[in-house]
């Protein structure tokens, strides 16, 4: 009986430090994870970080090349405008001797499909 009871305590014992294994195992998996985790976490964090950088840097180059694209218009504007200005002052003169020749040199003639009466 003693061999039995031998035996048994032997298997209890090695059950036990399975159990106990079992257990350190699994503590060693849920550090593991945790770790993992917050591995993930920080890859992620670096990678939102990076395309964050990189957007704000594709909008200023398009919100840039946009003020840019303002200021080139408002140059143009101001150029035509410029150009129009001297073009008025260069042409009115003439402009208002034809129109006044126009209006007040009235010669009076009858009109080509105007018919006597007989």
């Amino acid at each position: 009986m003693t061999s039995q009871s031998q035996g048994i305590q032997q298997l209890l014992q090695a059950e036990k430090r399975a159990k106990d294994k079992l257990e350190e195992a699994k503590k060693r998996k849920g550090k593991r994870l945790k770790q993992a985790k917050e591995e993930a976490t920080a890859e992620i964090d670096h990678y939102r970080l990076q395309r964050e950088k990189d957007f704000r840097n594709k909008q200023t180059n398009v919100l840039g090349s946009q003020g840019n694209l303002s200021t080139k218009i408002e140059e143009q504007t101001t150029e035509t405008i410029r150009n129009l200005t001297s073009s008025y002052h260069k042409n009115m003169e003439s402009m208002m001797k034809k129109l006044l020749s126009t209006i007040c040199d009235i010669r009076p003639e009858i009109h080509p499909n105007f018919r006597h009466a007989v």
